[in-house]
C-alpha cells in the first residue's frame, strides 16, 4: 500500500488532503511534515488554533516537525518512508502576509520546492525499487495578476503583480525545470479563494463569517471585486484526481469552483443568515490584482473534476460547523 509525504499538512489544505486520502484509501499512511508555525497573531482575542481538530481520530498519519526546505530532514524522511506521492503545501498561506514578509515567503515556495526535488533524486537513485508516482506543487491563482479577460485558463499569461504571486510562480518554473531534467512526474494545482471550515489564517472569507457572527460591520474593499471561491473539499477531490490520474502527469491544472463570485455577492449571501449585518462598500485594495472566474475547463477533461459545492452551500456548511464550536 503506498504512502503519501505531505509538506506543510497541519495546514487547512494539508490537513484536508491528508485525511481525503486516508479515508478513500488512496495511500495507507500520511506522513506530515509542519513547522507548527502560526501565521496569525495568537493573542487575538478571537484567533481559533484548529490545528489538533484538524486531524482528530484519523489513523495512519505520522507528524514530523521540521521545515521543508531543511534538507537533512526532508531526505531523512524520503529514505524512511519512500513515499509515492508527495504533495507540497508548506508556503506563508496569505498573500498579504508574504508580500509583508518576502523572505520568508520564498523559503516555501522556491527553497523547499528546490530542496525536496533534489532530495527526491537522491533517494530515487539509491533505491531502484522506489515506484515514485508524483510530485505535486500547489501554487495559486494570483500567478495570473490582473486578469486580462472574463475567464483565465491555464494557458493564459502569467503576470504576477505581487510578491506572493511572483514566488509561487517561481516555484512552479522550480517544479518544472527540474522535474523534467530529472524525469519526476509532476502536477501543479492552481487553487483560487479557498474557504470552509476549520480555516485559521484570515483569508476574505473567514474575516466575513467571524465579523457577520459578531455583528461588526464589514468592510466591502471594490464594489465589482470578484473571486472564485472555492470550497476546500472541492479544491482536495480535484487536487486527488489530478495526482493520481494519468493524465496529470506533467500537467497545470485550475482547481476552483469554476464561477467569479463578488465580494458582495459574498455578503448578501451572509444577510440571510444574519438578516441585521451592516457592510459599507470601499475602494478596493491596490495591491489585490483583479481577479474573477477561472476556467476548469481542462481539468473537467482530463481528469473529471467536477466540483459540487457552490458558494451558497459552502457558507451554509461553513456556519453549521462554526455552530457546533
Amino acid at each position: 500500500m503506498k504512502n503519501a509525504f505531505i509538506t506543510g499538512g497541519l495546514g487547512f489544505i494539508g490537513s484536508e488532503l491528508a485525511k481525503s486520502l486516508i479515508k478513500n484509501k488512496i495511500v495507507k499512511k500520511c506522513i506530515i511534515l509542519d513547522n507548527f508555525g502560526s501565521f496569525i497573531n495568537p493573542l487575538k482575542s478571537n484567533f481559533k488554533d484548529y490545528r489538533q481538530q484538524r486531524l482528530d481520530n484519523v489513523k495512519n498519519i505520522l507528524i514530523e516537525r521540521g521545515d521543508a526546505s531543511n534538507e537533512q530532514i526532508v531526505l531523512k524522511l524520503l529514505q524512511k518512508y519512500k513515499p509515492e506521492y508527495i504533495y507540497h503545501t508548506a508556503a506563508l498561506p496569505l498573500a498579504k502576509i508574504d508580500n509583508l514578509n518576502a523572505k520568508e515567503a520564498s523559503i516555501g515556495s522556491v527553497d523547499a520546492t528546490r530542496n525536496i526535488l533534489e532530495s527526491l533524486v537522491f533517494v530515487k537513485n539509491n533505491y531502484k525499487k522506489y515506484n515514485f508516482k508524483r510530485f505535486v506543487y500547489f501554487s495559486s491563482s494570483m500567478i495570473y495578476g490582473d486578469f486580462k479577460t472574463k475567464i483565465i485558463n491555464e494557458s493564459s499569461n502569467a503576470n504576477p503583480k505581487e510578491i506572493y504571486g511572483t514566488l509561487k510562480l517561481a516555484g512552479e518554473v522550480i517544479t518544472k525545470g527540474l522535474s523534467n531534467y530529472y524525469n519526476i512526474p509532476y502536477t501543479i494545482i492552481r487553487p483560487s479563494a479557498v474557504y470552509g471550515p476549520k480555516d485559521m489564517n484570515q483569508r476574505v472569507s473567514q474575516i466575513f463569517i467571524n465579523k457577520a457572527i459578531a455583528g461588526s460591520n464589514i468592510n466591502i474593499h471594490g464594489k465589482d471585486e470578484k473571486l472564485d471561491f472555492t470550497y476546500i473539499e472541492d479544491l482536495v477531490r480535484g487536487a486527488i484526481l489530478a495526482s493520481t490520474k494519468k493524465n496529470g502527469i506533467n500537467n497545470t491544472f485550475n482547481i476552483t469552483n469554476g464561477r467569479g463570485r463578488s465580494l458582495l455577492e459574498f455578503v448578501v449571501i451572509l444577510k440571510k443568515y444574519f438578516p441585521n449585518l451592516k457592510y459599507k462598500l470601499k475602494s478596493r485594495d491596490k495591491f489585490r490584482p483583479k481577479r474573477g472566474t477561472l476556467s476548469i475547463q481542462k481539468a473537467k477533461k482530463l481528469i473529471g473534476y467536477k466540483p459540487k459545492i457552490s458558494l451558497e452551500e459552502g457558507i451554509n456548511k461553513y456556519l453549521k460547523f462554526l455552530k457546533k464550536i
